[in-house]
């Protein structure tokens, strides 16, 4: 049985005093066996402040972005010796955001994903296609090509530590979702990619969707057969809104 995930990502949201006491409000809200894996991707700055309030709690914490390499002269990269000083779990990898504003490749995500798992990090891996790749008929092709690409050298047992995030590009933060059919159809194609690649190791493999999940409409796809978690934007600043869809996973 595949537990649910669902995931805060705060981008570039919240000072650790703030991240600290988002925290603390989360901790009186989760149960402490929530029956559901949360975790928290808080700016760098903040992890520090994340990992004292989580400890010993339920709740998990990661990066929202890494370098593949654990050190050289990459001005402004962290790389995972670093982050695991805080004690993450996870990283994500392939958010539309950093392939679209900061020009990140295919390469390079693979390259993140690979040293996330050579590290003991787990990664979530995005992918996801444009409006316009939708309306040309093209999103399959192009949610198999990321995964391909970023998948390629990761071996079974490597690749039922990969949570997949599908996220289409056009609902990220513009508050209009995919239709749950949608998103299942597309969720349920990554599943059969992954048992074309992987066998039966593909009914272990977590699939999240993201792209304006909020507290009303998540049950709709958290229901879903091969949704298996959210991987929550702005609903997520607000821990009381990030419980309400983490427990519509319930």
């Amino acid at each position: 049985m595949r537990i649910p995930i669902v995931a805060a990502n705060w981008k570039m949201h919240k000072t650790s005093q703030e991240a600290a006491d988002y925290c603390r409000r989360l901790r009186e809200l989760v149960p402490k066996d929530p029956g559901v894996e949360l975790v928290i991707f808080p700016p760098f700055t903040a992890l520090g402040a994340v990992r004292d309030e989580l400890a010993g709690t339920r709740i998990k914490w990661g990066a929202q972005n890494v370098h593949p390499e654990p050190e050289g002269a990459f001005t402004g990269e962290v790389s995972l010796p670093m982050l695991l000083e805080y004690g993450i779990s996870y990283v994500i990898v392939g958010h539309s955001e950093r392939r679209r504003l900061f020009g990140e490749t295919d390469d390079f995500i693979a390259a993140k994903l690979q040293a996330a798992l050579d590290a003991g990090v787990r990664p979530i891996l995005c992918v996801g296609e444009t409006l316009e790749e939708r309306r040309a008929g093209r999103a399959k092709e192009v949610v198999e090509r990321q995964l391909s690409l970023a998948l390629g050298g990761i071996s079974p047992d490597k690749a039922r530590e990969v949570v997949i995030a599908y996220e289409p590009v056009w609902a990220i933060g513009t508050g209009v979702p995919a239709h749950p059919e949608d998103a299942q159809a597309m969720a349920a194609h990554i599943r059969g990619w992954l048992r074309e690649r992987y066998g039966d190791v593909a009914q272990e493999i977590r699939i999240q969707y993201g792209g304006s999940v909020k507290p009303d409409n998540a049950g709709d796809f958290l229901r879903l057969p091969d949704i298996d978690g959210a991987l929550v934007g702005g609903a997520s600043l607000d821990p009381v809104s990030f419980w309400g869809i983490a427990s519509s996973a319930l």
